[in-house]
């Protein structure tokens, strides 16, 4: 329950203190109240849910029960192979081990004990399909949607999703939702779905309240919050931790700030769960790919200042990952309130049929199908010899219709905002689009007609796009030969300006197999554990599947309550 600072007496005892109200933080607030411990949970922003609210919410955890309601089979050898060839030498081992064989068992609990639900998607494929023991499926799990209007007064302090991935000004779709409305004038159950989402929808302006059904990012948020609140948990918002209490080098309590209120609190464990370092004054640009990234899609708040105050008390930040961050490509654009809108290009556009991404020379630099992670790491590493930041996705008119190309969605009528303020860029020829990009015509005519010979073949021996599984379900499985490849030829063409941008941070707090932050020795804090990006990710700086940083996530909070509570020794 949302409780103001000064509504908790000074040096009041809990059994655990969580700092920060993301997926992870309210993940372990919540697999403590399940325990029956005494928990607070400290925010401080002016909303819960962090980055996780505004994300699609896909939770990679290999084996759970879930799994076995999809064809095919996964098995923890198969999972644990293929994060040794994914993952490597750049995360522990012991670490993985403890995620794989801890997995099952968090999310059982949750779903046993809490509103929260998940759901595994039909086709959700790794990412790295070419590792030995990639699955097609069953992996990633999505929360359920979830009605908002049991929040109450509550659903105020959610952080609301990105408005450009809403419609009709506010209400939120899932891929099952996008699905069903494209197809409601074919399908007698897609006009159901249809109808019956707007209609709820409808009902929402009508009462002057946001849009009350929850999905991805805000289903799962939204879920945690209401599974706190029915168990009492209380939740401090702009609320700044400013010290750890300390005794004999172990954590026993923490400093609270909000406004004038300041509260010395005790704990038998603090769990750091704010976000990581993205936001950081100094070490965004120390650990961060230069040029340093001006945009992030990611919520306020993770400041790495959780980060700070472990390193004064001797923890240490993981070294050799492969990458301090973890990327998408963004196009931006400045809203009607004056505010910035940072929109991933995650799935929807870069693999479709149609498109082609190029460098300032008007030519390809790496496979436009490949991960959000790394087509934004490909734009740092091709910056370095050719200007590549901003780069640009260019699709032909038939393909904007069709799919859509950023902020501009699919089937959008009317694009002449889109126009007005150079969001997008029209050309009525190829060579017409170059010039008013500052790009060499006749790169980008070539590489143009280098692409249609490629969809005409179904074939890319530059890149290999569309030679994966992952890749393939994300084109349009309506085409061929290629799901990823059309022709680039019906005038006028498109472009959109995209950039790097960081969606959480990868190195952190390095911890044991138990969550406890670890110092240069290797010995744990006493009492101070980490997870979420405020840990150092499991995967090592790699991203070979949807959902690898909130699965862990909730994970590592699981396992980080039971060793503050003493249970591991009924627990692997």
């Amino acid at each position: 329950m949302i409780t103001p600072l000064d509504g908790i007496a000074d040096d009041s005892r809990f059994d655990v203190i969580v700092i920060g109200a993301g997926a992870a933080g309210m993940a372990a607030a919540l697999f403590a109240a399940i325990e029956g411990a005494k928990v607070l949970l400290v925010e401080r922003t002016d909303h819960v849910g962090g980055t996780s609210a505004l994300s699609a919410a896909s939770a990679w955890v290999p084996n759970t029960h879930h799994a076995k309601e999809l064809p095919g089979e996964d098995s923890l050898d198969k999972a644990r192979r293929f994060l040794d060839g994914t993952v490597g030498n750049h995360s522990s081992a012991t670490l993985r081990e403890a995620f794989l064989r801890s997995g099952p068992e968090a999310i059982a609990t949750l779903e046993a004990n809490s509103e929260m639900k998940f759901r595994p998607y039909a086709l959700h494929p790794d990412y790295e399909q070419q590792v030995e023991g990639a699955t097609l499926r069953g992996r990633a799990l999505e929360p359920v949607p979830f009605d908002g209007r049991k929040l109450g007064k509550a659903l105020a302090h959610l952080r609301p999703p990105i408005p450009e991935f809403t419609i009709f000004g506010g209400m939120m779709v899932d891929r099952t939702d996008i699905g069903h409305l494209l197809n409601a004038g074919r399908s007698a159950k897609s006009f159901v779905h249809a109808a019956h989402i707007l209609g709820r929808y409808g009902l929402d302006k009508l009462a002057g309240r946001r849009g009350t059904r929850l999905v991805m990012g805000n289903a799962l948020t939204g879920r945690f919050l209401f599974s706190l609140e029915q168990r009492g948990v209380p939740i401090v918002l702009n609320t700044e931790t400013t010290s750890f209490i300390t005794e004999a080098s172990s954590v026993r309590g923490v400093v609270l700030q909000s406004g004038q209120t300041e509260r010395k609190l005790r704990a038998g464990a603090v769990v750091l769960a704010a976000g990581g370092f993205g936001r950081h004054p100094t070490r965004r640009a120390e650990l961060f790919h230069q040029p340093t990234p001006l945009h992030s899609p990611a919520a306020p708040g993770h400041t790495g200042a959780m980060q700070d105050l472990a390193l004064a008390l001797g923890a240490r930040l993981g070294t050799g990952n492969a990458d301090n961050a973890f990327w998408t490509p963004v196009s931006v654009r400045k809203r009607r309130d004056g505010t910035t809108a940072v929109f991933p290009h995650f799935v929807l556009d870069r693999a479709k049929p149609g498109t082609v991404c190029v460098n300032q020379n008007g030519e390809r630099f790496t496979n436009e199908a490949d991960s959000y992670h790394l087509f934004g790491r490909a734009m740092f590493e091709a910056n370095k010899t050719t200007p590549t930041i901003p780069c640009f996705i260019i699709a032909d008119a038939m393909a904007l219709r069709k799919y859509g190309l950023g902020m501009v969605r699919m089937r959008t009528r009317n694009i002449a905002s889109y126009l007005a303020d150079g969001y997008l860029v029209e050309g009525d020829t190829i060579a017409a689009l170059a010039a008013r990009l500052n790009i060499p015509p006749a790169n980008l005519e070539r590489t143009i007609a280098r692409m249609n010979e490629f969809a005409r073949t179904g074939a890319d021996p530059d890149f290999g796009r569309g030679t994966t599984d992952y890749h393939r379900a994300h084109g349009d499985a309506a085409h061929g030969p290629n799901p990823t490849l059309g022709p680039i030829s019906t005038a006028p063409f498109y472009a959109v300006r995209l950039y790097p941008a960081d969606i959480g941070g990868a190195t952190g707090l390095v911890i044991d197999e138990w969550a406890r932050v670890l110092k240069a020795d290797d010995t744990p804090i006493g009492g101070l554990y980490a997870c979420g990006n405020d840990a150092n990710s499991i995967m090592g700086g790699t991203y070979p599947g949807p959902g690898i940083t909130i699965g862990p996530a909730i994970v590592l909070a699981y396992r980080a309550i039971r060793s503050a509570l003493g249970k591991t020794h009924d627990h692997s």
